[in-house]
């Protein structure tokens, strides 16, 4: 029996369907922060977004677990006289998948639909049959005759803009929509949370439960918090490539697969004792891990704890995903499981004043 029950899934489901996009990401926070109220003590939120409940407050020693909250996504960056949008990147958005797609355009009179258009592959003919998507000449119709119509809609330079699609459950396995990266952190975090409560657990030091803001262009949410917050540990979940589909090269990417548990990671940020920690945790309670190295950086907001406010150990524990960066990232519903089960776990190993220097 999985330990994430019918409730926490139907959570799963309107954050993941409600638009989060980098530096505006207050819509998913308020679902995030009113499901798990019941399960912390207090909580915070920064200037900039980034959300976070405590849990055993006001103890010297702070632990955070953490996810981020944004979603990558477009800019309206230049409007036609003849009314087409083009746009600029919010995040790493791929402009390969764009044309076709539904968008939800953000403007202050409201949702504005929208169509990514795209060449009809019978006016493609010689060296117009070579023609791909590229960021200067993808374009945005939402119906409008003209210029002025546009800016009557309401939109302008700099609304943003996201995709429409939303979570399915493929093969009663899998999740799948767009944002799993890394909303599914912050529900891993949440259930967590939820777990500790429902357990009746008194932890040894504060839990500080963080949902970040703007990762996507940077690890800058989680650059600010941790300055606030000035952890002694950081565990930090995001999404990670698996690489065993249609081509990607395993030798190159590393060897992760969706099901097989989640994947910690090895690299300079990465606390070496605090790692070994979570190994011993997944030992005992026989929780299926798979290993993964990063060169220099990880790329998460792992960097951003580690080698804030003095150096502060920190560990990176990861949900395979496939597809990242689209509108059909494809994670699996054991995989989940298990990331909130290692969280979990780790928490009650850790002590409270735990030294994790090396000599």
């Amino acid at each position: 029996m999985s330990i994430i029950t019918a409730k926490s899934e139907q959570f799963l489901k309107d954050y993941l369907n409600n638009p989060s996009p980098t530096g505006f990401e207050s819509s998913g926070q308020k679902l995030w922060l009113e499901y798990i109220k019941p399960y912390i003590d207090e909580w915070q939120v920064d200037t900039y977004g980034t959300v976070y409940g405590i849990v055993n407050p006001g103890q010297d020693y702070r632990v955070v677990i953490e996810g981020h909250a944004d979603e990558i996504s477009w800019f309206v960056h230049y409007i036609s006289d003849d009314g087409f949008i083009n746009v600029i990147r919010n995040g790493g958005s791929d402009h390969l998948i764009a044309p076709s797609k539904r968008v939800n355009i953000h403007t202050p009179k409201g949702i504005v639909k929208g169509i990514f258009g795209w060449p009809a592959i019978h006016t493609r003919h010689g060296e117009d049959a070579k023609l791909v998507p590229k960021i200067d000449n993808i374009f945005i119709d939402v119906g409008a005759k003209n210029k002025e119509e546009v800016l009557e809609m309401g939109i302008h330079v700099g609304c943003v803009i996201t995709y429409e699609d939303e979570m399915m459950v493929l093969n009663d396995k899998y999740y799948v929509g767009r944002a799993l990266d890394n909303r599914l952190g912050g529900f891993c975090i949440a259930e967590v949370a939820r777990l500790l409560k429902k357990n009746r657990k008194k932890l040894p030091y504060s839990l500080y439960v963080v949902n970040s803001v703007q990762e996507e262009v940077g690890l800058r949410g989680a650059e600010m918090i941790a300055q606030t917050i000035k952890p002694q540990v950081a565990i930090v979940t995001d999404v990670t490539h698996d690489t065993h589909t249609p081509l990607l090269n395993v030798k190159k990417l590393g060897d992760v697969k969706c099901g097989e548990g989640p994947s910690i990671t090895y690299a300079p940020a990465v606390h070496n004792k605090l790692l070994e920690l979570v190994v011993a945790a997944a030992e005992q309670k026989e929780i299926p891990i798979q290993r993964e190295a990063a060169s220099r950086r990880t790329g998460t907001d792992t960097d951003a704890f580690a080698y804030s406010n003095g150096g502060v150990p920190s560990t990176l524990i990861s949900i395979p995903l496939r597809y990242m960066h689209t509108t059909v990232e494809m994670a699996h519903k054991e995989d989940v499981a298990n990331v909130i089960k290692l969280i979990y776990e780790v928490l009650l190993k850790l002590e409270n004043g735990q030294d994790f220097k090396y000599l």
